[in-house]
């Protein structure tokens, strides 16, 4: 069997793992000022590339009963906190889905998307701000080789004081959830079994 190896990532932006847009009425008091439109430019990838991408992609699993785990235990922490659990958000999903996707096909781990978009920018394609007034938005990430349950993933992420910080966030109401596995990742994997999960948190009112 593979030694396990594991790693993990916060997003960081403006504050420790957050990105957020406050607009109070009556004014536009952005705390950051980010693109929310879709973004149109395209890297070039070679045919033989994107053949490869394709069947990498196409042997990716979704855990959906480790997504379900990871919810369970997220909201699990915060009542035990004090905190409110958080509510599936289909946008916030679509957006970790994308990127766990992207990353176990691409063979990279990080926040930033493959044609260097930053975190918040590829979850506001998902979850826009839209008629609302504040947006926030926060991400954890973790992959682990060969694989991870969800007791193992919070228990990383709690041990990490960003991660931790993120769970705790008060403000967050949605979450989205994408957890996948490959039995062989390209790049920063080594060709590895992995599995790779994707925390993306979120807030409009």
């Amino acid at each position: 069997m593979l030694p396990r190896a594991s790693r993990l990532a916060f997003a960081a932006a403006v504050v420790a793992g957050v990105c957020a847009v406050a607009m109070p009425t009556g004014a536009l008091a952005y705390w950051k000022v980010v693109h929310l439109g879709p973004h149109v430019s395209r890297a070039h990838v070679s045919r033989s590339r994107a053949a490869a991408l394709v069947a990498v992609s196409e042997r990716l699993a979704t855990n959906a009963a480790l997504q379900a785990g990871v919810l369970s235990g997220v909201n699990s922490v915060r009542r035990a906190h004090g905190l409110a659990p958080l509510q599936l958000s289909a946008g916030l999903a679509g957006a970790a889905h994308q990127h766990s996707v992207e990353m176990a096909t691409r063979g990279y781990f990080g926040h930033s998307s493959a044609n260097g978009s930053s975190f918040d920018r590829r979850i506001g394609r998902y979850y826009p701000i839209g008629g609302h007034r504040y947006w926030s938005v926060g991400e954890n990430l973790l992959w682990s080789s060969p694989d991870v349950d969800a007791a193992g993933a919070l228990d990383m992420w709690m041990k990490s004081p960003e991660h931790r910080a993120n769970l705790l966030t008060g403000r967050w109401r949605e979450i989205g959830l994408s957890a996948v596995h490959a039995d062989s990742a390209p790049g920063a994997y080594g060709g590895s079994p992995v599995t790779i999960v994707t925390a993306d948190f979120g807030v409009r009112r």
